[in-house]
Formats: C-alpha cells, structure tokens, sequence
C-alpha cells in the first residue's frame, strides 16, 4: 500500500523513498510535538501583522533602498571559534562591502547557544524593523553550523536578509570573496544571461511528477511571461533533464545566470563514508523510478560535487535555487523519526553544510554568487498557487537586481504566516481541547517547516549581474589585489 505522503528524498544504499509518515495523521501527532517559543511567536505574528505576504513592496529596513548598502547596512557574524585564517582569506570581500556600507558595515561574533534575542540584545537591537546603525540588514554567517547552529539562521532570517558560507579550507573561502568581488566589481557576468528551469519527472513517482508539473513548469511560464525579454527563459523538464544535461548547466558551456531545479536528494545513512561527500546529491532523471530497480543507486543517476570538473567549470555569476532534500545542508536529526521508530532518530552525527553547494561556491575557477536550497527534508508538494507565489515573487525580484537575501523577503514572510497559523493551531489543540481536522494540521506543518528549512548559502547581499555594476560599485575600485597572500600555504 503506498502512503497518502510521498515526501522528497532517495536512499543512496537502497534506492527507496526515505522514511516518512503514511498519513496525515501521522504528520499531525509530529505536529503536536512541536515546541513553540512564544518569544519567537509574539515578534513572528508582529511581522504578519505589519507585513503581508501580499505586501508587494515590503522592506523590513526602517528607511533606505536595499539595493543600497550605504543606507541598509551589511555585517558579517564569524563562529566563535573562527580561524583568523579564515577572516585573511576573507578580506577581499570584507574590505568591498566596507567600501560599499560604509559607516553601517561591523563585523561581529556568535557566541556559542546564543538565541537571536540574545546575540541582539547583546548588540544594542531587538525585534521590530531593521536600524542599519546599530544591526545591519545583510548579514553573512561565517562558520560550521555546529558553531552556529542552522535554527539560528532560521531565527533571524525572518527579521534580516542572512546568508551562510562554511567550507572546509581557509582557500575555499578566498576563492569565495575572490568570485563576489570579480562579479561585482569587475562585471563578471555567467556565460548565458538567461534563466533555465530543469525538473526531473522519474517513471511511477509522484513526488517529480508534482514537484515539475505544479511548480517548475508554471514558474517558467509566469517569468517567461512577466520578464519582458529581458532574460530569455529555458527549459529542461522529463526527459530531458538528464545528468548529462544538469553538468552542461553547472559550470558547462550552457551554465545560466539562474539555475532553477527540482528533483529528489540523495540521503545516505549515518555512518556511511559517502554521506558528507554526496548527501544532497542531485538524482536527475537518469534514475528509472522506485519501480524499476532495487538495491544501491548508480552514481549515474546523480549528481554530486565530485561531477563539477575542476579544471575547467564556469560558474562565475551563477545563482542556484535547488528544490531538493539536503540540498542546503544536513541536520543531526529527522523531523519524521520520532513518529515513525518511536525514538529520535539521528541521521547525521553533526550538522554540516552541502558538499555540492561548497563546491559550486568555493571553485577553484571561480565561483557560483549563491546557492539556495532545503537543510534536511523538502516536503512540500506544490499542489496550490499560494505555495508558488512567494517563490515566482522572490525569482521576479532578484531578476529585477535586488540583492538575493531582499528577494527572499517573501518566502521568509511566508513562513512568519505559517508559524503563528502553526501556532494558534497548537494552541487550540493543547489547550482548548478541540480535535482538529488532521489534514489542515498536517499541510500548516509541512508548509511552515518547508518554508523554515529553505535557506541562503553565500553573501545575502548578492545579485544577479546581467552585465552591470551595483549601485554604488565602482570598476575602478580595487579593494584588494586578487592574490591571496598567503595562498601556497593555504593549499
């Protein structure tokens, strides 16, 4: 008997869909399991208060363009335990946005278990709009998020526009701040000015066959139909959306300016020694469905970081935006495995960041802008236009030239709504003793957690170039020669 629920996500070892609820009630006895903060309720049903997801003009920021980072700020936010290596390998990134922010630039630090409400505290701010003198509104976290953990990003993303970057050499990260500042101030553009959309639809599965039907290929539609010519659109959908065609878009000769995919992450069990190197893995539609074959994946079917060539991948000006589970990061836990083997279930022995988003963003030739995808599982089925909106309303704004972490206002929003519905739910349940409908906990549940888990990875403050400088950026700056100076060493 197959489950109501079908959630993203493939175990590499078995080639089966990943544990998951079979019902709605299932998913409504996890929800009931949720633990609320009602600080975090209280300053959440504020911002939906203030802020619809309607508001089509919504800034956060007290006053100023956020195109702007002399009037909106930008701050980075280094793990406690940071390599000062790290902070050098940095620096040509780190003196570009102090050029740009001017007097609203910081630079500051997390220290270990601090909330959101702690670590503003701590810096003179609290909840409500953004003061870009006291708190700028771009931050970049800079570190493992076993040193700052993903539920703070969640946390403050929805007041901020946050970004991650976490890789594994101080190199990496030079190559980094290299890539953004090329891009930016040297008009490093992506090989092709144009937007492509690639959804896998596997034989006998529901999961792509919605995730494709209800949500790429409408999204191709509308911005096909919204953009005016300004970037032509593509499109790679079932049978074509082969791994062939997927390298072809990821630092190949056909590498866009936005990459747009949707298909099932590959997850491999704790204790496996591919799971840091391949989890998130993209499985293309080269994989012959759950019908067909049985036993370990073919590392044919997906595609992981060890598949971008090294030597000669054009990933400079790139965003990517992967609808896959892991496809951002892993957590240490299953939000399913309590309700499904009776027990906390651990799925990772630490949280960590995708070793295919680093990959894109760390290239040795330079790198992709940013990488936006889920941390652990993506369960959204797309099936409702409410559950596009936000997405088509966050692509459309980025394709205007707003900064990444300003164009996810709305999904960010969006999961504000969903947490006091969440919320108020709960409460009704817990307190008042009313037995509600099950399918109306379970969609809330799922939609809040999905709209939570999908996060930035790179500087929030980054945009799609399409051959122009930022505001405000000047070619002829040169914030920082383009050799690393303790490069050798860092290798």
């Amino acid at each position: 008997m197959r489950p109501e629920w079908i959630f993203n996500g493939i175990d590499g070892t078995t080639g089966a869909y990943l544990p998951a609820p079979r019902s709605d009630r299932e998913i409504a006895r996890a929800a009931t399991a949720t633990e609320l903060d009602p600080m975090q309720i209280r300053e959440l049903r504020w911002w939906t208060e203030r802020h619809g997801i309607s508001d089509p003009v919504r800034a956060p920021v007290q006053s100023g363009d956020p195109r702007e980072l002399a009037q909106t700020g930008w701050g980075v936010i280094f793990a406690a335990d940071v390599d000062p290596a790290v902070r050098e390998a940095l620096a040509p990134l780190l003196e570009h946005r102090r050029h740009e922010a001017t007097e609203c630039y910081r630079e500051l630090v997390y220290e270990p278990g601090e909330s959101k409400h702690r670590f503003l505290a701590r810096h003179g701010t609290g909840p409500g709009p953004v003061d870009p003198a006291t708190m700028p509104y771009y931050l970049l976290l800079v570190g493992d998020p076993r040193a700052i953990p993903f539920s703070f990003q969640y946390q403050i993303d929805v007041q901020y526009a946050v970004g991650r970057i976490h890789f594994g050499t101080p190199e990496e990260y030079f190559r980094y701040a290299e890539g953004v500042v090329r891009a930016e101030a040297y008009r490093t553009v992506s090989p092709r000015q144009q937007i492509t959309f690639f959804g896998v639809r596997n034989p006998d599965d529901p999961v792509t066959e919605r995730a494709t039907e209800g949500l790429i290929r409408p999204l191709a539609q509308r911005l096909a139909m919204n953009m005016g010519g300004r970037y032509p659109v593509h499109t790679y959908l079932g049978s074509e959306a082969a791994k062939d065609q997927l390298h072809r878009l990821l630092g190949g000769n056909e590498t866009p300016a936005l990459l747009v995919t949707s298909c099932h992450g590959v997850r491999f069990p704790i204790g496996d020694p591919r799971q840091r190197s391949q989890q998130g893995a993209l499985l293309c539609q080269d994989w012959p469905g759950p019908n067909a074959v049985s036993g370990e994946l073919s590392h044919d079917y997906y595609l992981t970081a060890d598949d971008i060539a090294s030597d000669n991948a054009r990933l400079s000006g790139l965003i990517a935006v992967f609808f896959s589970c892991y496809s951002a990061g892993t957590p240490t836990g299953d939000s399913f495995g309590h309700q499904i083997s009776g027990q906390d279930e651990r799925i990772a022995p630490y949280p960590f960041v995708s070793r295919l988003a680093q990959r894109l963003l760390g290239h040795p030739k330079g790198g992709a802008l940013a990488v936006l995808g889920y941390v652990g599982r993506n369960l959204n089925l797309f099936e409702e236009n409410d559950q596009i909106s936000p997405f088509e309303s966050s692509l459309r704004r980025l394709l205007d030239g707003t900064p990444v972490g300003h164009a996810m206002e709305y999904i960010n929003q969006r999961y504000a709504e969903l947490s006091v519905d969440l919320s108020e739910l709960l409460w009704e349940a817990q307190y008042n003793q009313i037995n509600l409908n099950a399918r109306a906990l379970s969609r809330v549940w799922r939609l809040s957690n999905d709209a939570r888990s999908f996060i930035l990875l790179g500087d929030p403050a980054v945009r799609l170039m399409a051959g122009q400088p930022r505001p405000g950026a000047s070619p002829d700056h040169n914030p920082r020669s383009t050799t690393h100076p303790s490069r050798t060493e860092l290798v």
